[in-house]
């Protein structure tokens, strides 16, 4: 494909709404400069100086969708009557990211995941502590019900779905059910971004996998093409859906498609930088964005992947959670 031909394909990703559901938390960076080691036990006195709040898990895979198709993202999740609430539903709001659809649930925590990093003149900050606040039980049927009533306004609405499943709670058996459910009925397509328990998604369009957690379903080691492609298959058919996208890490992402005659075609690429790897966190959230954006773009699977593997090669030069646009894309294609 040329070069112009990838570039109207990127314009395309502006294109589509997408609703990301989903475990939604706050990530919260404190930062302090190393003063002196407390007398009241041998621990380090930092004195603060900064506080950065920013979108992670669900959040970051809506913040990634929101920067790159221009606000036309919403999210549907729960949080807590707690002040982290209060900030999770702001900074989304700041992202551009619709939160008409997320549910309120005073028995839960909002996610928030508190580093606290330190530094001195001498030596580049590092983190020394982190604190999670969360509620890790799936959500009460009170909670459950009113997600899947949102579900029901909300996937009408939008031209795809990511399930960002983080093992938080949210994404119940119930939940990705009626997810599929409102999907089938209205031709939407569904993503899932997935670490454990496969077999719950089972009847989506897609899923994101990563390499470890993809051996660990398939039950054996990748450890060369032979095995990476029977992995692949074995998952498409365990899953029973279209599409799985492997994520390798520094090996790049390989594309496993059903065909129209049940056959199972494959595709491997490698990554696009390997020279300027800082920082992966968030990555994974990245390229399920730019994927699920091709495809409801009604790009293909092949372009779909070469694009999330584009955007990745970009946000993994930042430390902590990046974000991409249409234009950042261009810009590392030319």
């Amino acid at each position: 494909m040329k070069k112009e031909e990838l570039i109207n394909c990127i314009d395309k990703l502006k294109e589509p709404k997408i609703l990301i559901i989903g475990d939604f938390a706050l990530d919260e960076m404190i930062y302090g400069n190393t003063e002196r080691i407390s007398r009241e036990a041998p621990v380090l006195i930092l004195e603060h100086y900064a506080t950065k709040k920013i979108l992670g898990a669900a959040s970051n895979a809506a913040n990634n969708v929101s920067s790159i198709n221009l606000g036309k993202a919403s999210a549907l999740g729960v949080y807590g009557d707690d002040y982290y609430g209060g900030e999770l539903l702001k900074i989304l709001k700041e992202h551009n990211i619709n939160t008409d659809y997320m549910v309120l649930d005073k028995s839960r925590k909002t996610t928030t995941k508190t580093r606290i990093s330190g530094s001195c003149s001498q030596s580049i900050t590092q983190q020394i502590v982190r604190i999670d606040r969360q509620t890790k039980a799936p959500l009460n049927e009170e909670t459950e019900k009113k997600v899947i009533e949102n579900i029901k306004k909300a996937v009408k609405n939008h031209d795809g779905v990511i399930l960002s499943d983080y093992n938080i709670g949210c994404l119940t058996q119930n939940v990705i059910n009626a997810v599929i459910e409102e999907a089938d009925k209205y031709n939407k397509i569904v993503i899932a971004d997935i670490q454990k328990n496969m077999e719950k998604y089972k009847g989506v369009y897609a899923i994101t996998p990563n390499q470890p957690d993809s051996e660990k379903q398939a039950g054996f080691f990748i450890k060369d093409e032979e095995s990476l492609y029977k992995a692949g298959e074995k998952l498409l058919n365990d899953i029973k859906t279209n599409k799985i996208l492997i994520t390798c890490g520094e090996n790049g992402m390989a594309l496993f498609e059903k065909e129209k005659d049940n056959s199972i075609s494959h595709k491997k690429i490698s990554a696009f930088n390997k020279k300027e790897v800082f920082d992966v966190t968030g990555a994974g959230d990245t390229v399920v964005a730019v994927f699920t954006l091709a495809l409801c773009a009604g790009l293909n699977g092949e372009i779909a992947m070469n694009l999330g593997n584009l955007a990745a090669s970009i946000v993994i030069r930042f430390f902590g959670c990046h974000t991409v646009t249409t234009e950042d894309l261009k810009e590392e294609l030319n």
